[in-house]
Protein backbone atom coordinates (compact mmCIF):
# COMPACT_ATOMS: atom_id res chain seq x y z
CA UNK A 1 0.00 0.00 0.00
CA UNK A 2 1.32 3.38 -0.65
CA UNK A 3 2.07 5.77 1.95
CA UNK A 4 2.04 9.48 2.09
CA UNK A 5 5.96 10.71 3.87
CA UNK A 6 4.76 13.35 6.00
CA UNK A 7 2.75 16.18 4.82
CA UNK A 8 5.17 16.70 1.18
CA UNK A 9 2.31 15.33 -1.44
CA UNK A 10 4.63 12.56 -1.99
CA UNK A 11 3.62 9.31 -2.27
CA UNK A 12 6.17 6.52 -1.15
CA UNK A 13 5.29 3.48 -3.66
CA UNK A 14 7.96 0.69 -2.78
CA UNK A 15 11.40 1.87 -3.87
CA UNK A 16 10.36 4.45 -6.38
CA UNK A 17 8.72 7.96 -5.42
CA UNK A 18 6.10 9.87 -7.40
CA UNK A 19 5.70 13.90 -6.61
CA UNK A 20 1.79 14.58 -6.60
CA UNK A 21 2.08 17.76 -7.57
CA UNK A 22 -1.96 19.47 -7.04
CA UNK A 23 -1.61 17.96 -3.31
CA UNK A 24 -5.27 18.48 -2.05
CA UNK A 25 -5.41 20.77 1.22
CA UNK A 26 -9.59 20.83 1.36
CA UNK A 27 -10.81 18.97 4.16
CA UNK A 28 -13.93 18.01 5.94
CA UNK A 29 -14.73 16.71 8.86
CA UNK A 30 -16.71 13.15 9.13
CA UNK A 31 -19.81 15.06 9.94
CA UNK A 32 -19.34 17.85 7.02
CA UNK A 33 -18.65 14.70 4.54
CA UNK A 34 -21.65 12.21 5.84
CA UNK A 35 -24.11 15.73 5.53
CA UNK A 36 -23.07 16.19 2.16
CA UNK A 37 -23.05 13.05 0.62
CA UNK A 38 -26.53 12.51 2.08
CA UNK A 39 -28.38 12.17 -0.63
CA UNK A 40 -26.01 12.70 -3.59
CA UNK A 41 -25.92 10.20 -6.42
CA UNK A 42 -22.41 8.73 -6.31
CA UNK A 43 -21.49 5.14 -6.46
CA UNK A 44 -19.44 3.88 -3.38
CA UNK A 45 -15.92 3.77 -4.85
CA UNK A 46 -16.52 7.58 -5.00
CA UNK A 47 -17.42 7.89 -1.81
CA UNK A 48 -14.39 5.71 -0.69
CA UNK A 49 -11.89 8.21 -2.84
CA UNK A 50 -13.64 11.49 -1.54
CA UNK A 51 -13.83 9.85 2.36
CA UNK A 52 -10.05 9.09 2.08
CA UNK A 53 -8.45 12.35 0.45
CA UNK A 54 -11.39 15.11 1.95
CA UNK A 55 -11.42 13.42 5.18
CA UNK A 56 -8.50 11.23 6.43
CA UNK A 57 -6.35 13.35 4.27
CA UNK A 58 -5.27 11.08 1.81
CA UNK A 59 -2.95 11.93 -1.45
CA UNK A 60 -5.01 11.30 -4.32
CA UNK A 61 -2.07 9.47 -6.09
CA UNK A 62 -2.39 6.71 -3.56
CA UNK A 63 -5.67 5.92 -5.12
CA UNK A 64 -4.69 6.59 -8.48
CA UNK A 65 -1.85 4.20 -7.92
CA UNK A 66 -4.18 1.71 -5.87
CA UNK A 67 -7.60 1.73 -8.26
CA UNK A 68 -5.36 1.37 -10.90
CA UNK A 69 -7.11 5.19 -12.50
CA UNK A 70 -6.18 7.97 -13.62
CA UNK A 71 -5.47 11.51 -11.97
CA UNK A 72 -8.53 12.88 -13.92
CA UNK A 73 -10.84 10.25 -12.34
CA UNK A 74 -9.49 10.22 -8.75
CA UNK A 75 -9.79 14.04 -9.03
CA UNK A 76 -13.46 14.45 -10.06
CA UNK A 77 -14.42 11.74 -7.52
CA UNK A 78 -13.15 14.13 -4.62
CA UNK A 79 -14.35 17.22 -6.38
CA UNK A 80 -17.87 15.55 -7.16
CA UNK A 81 -17.99 15.13 -3.30
CA UNK A 82 -16.38 19.12 -2.56
CA UNK A 83 -19.01 20.29 -4.91
CA UNK A 84 -21.52 19.23 -2.95
CA UNK A 85 -20.02 20.51 -0.06
CA UNK A 86 -19.22 23.65 -0.89
CA UNK A 87 -22.76 24.08 -2.63
CA UNK A 88 -24.12 23.95 1.14
CA UNK A 89 -21.76 25.16 3.06
CA UNK A 90 -22.26 29.06 2.98
CA UNK A 91 -21.84 31.83 5.49
CA UNK A 92 -24.67 32.90 7.32
CA UNK A 93 -26.48 35.60 5.21
CA UNK A 94 -24.75 35.07 2.35
CA UNK A 95 -26.52 33.26 -0.97
CA UNK A 96 -25.52 32.18 -4.37
CA UNK A 97 -26.35 33.27 -7.66
CA UNK A 98 -26.13 32.70 -11.02
CA UNK A 99 -26.87 35.08 -13.45
CA UNK A 100 -26.59 36.29 -17.45
CA UNK A 101 -25.11 40.06 -17.18
CA UNK A 102 -23.67 42.51 -19.43
CA UNK A 103 -19.88 42.70 -19.68
CA UNK A 104 -19.45 45.69 -17.32
CA UNK A 105 -22.10 44.40 -14.47
CA UNK A 106 -20.69 41.26 -14.18
CA UNK A 107 -17.27 42.54 -13.59
CA UNK A 108 -19.04 44.91 -10.28
CA UNK A 109 -20.59 41.78 -9.11
CA UNK A 110 -17.14 39.94 -9.23
CA UNK A 111 -15.78 42.64 -7.55
CA UNK A 112 -18.54 42.19 -5.03
CA UNK A 113 -18.06 38.34 -4.33
CA UNK A 114 -13.69 39.44 -3.95
CA UNK A 115 -14.77 41.92 -1.50
CA UNK A 116 -17.31 39.84 0.24
CA UNK A 117 -14.83 37.02 0.70
CA UNK A 118 -11.85 39.14 2.12
CA UNK A 119 -14.56 39.92 4.43
CA UNK A 120 -15.26 37.03 5.03
CA UNK A 121 -11.72 35.35 5.60
CA UNK A 122 -10.63 38.55 8.17
CA UNK A 123 -13.65 37.23 10.67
Amino acid sequence: MPKQLADTGIVQLGAEQRVWVNFMKKRLSEAQFQACIKGLEVGQQTIEIAHGVLVQGQPQASFVVSLGLSRGAVSQAVHRVWAAFAATNLPQGYERVSAVLPERQAYIVKKWAEDAKKRESKK
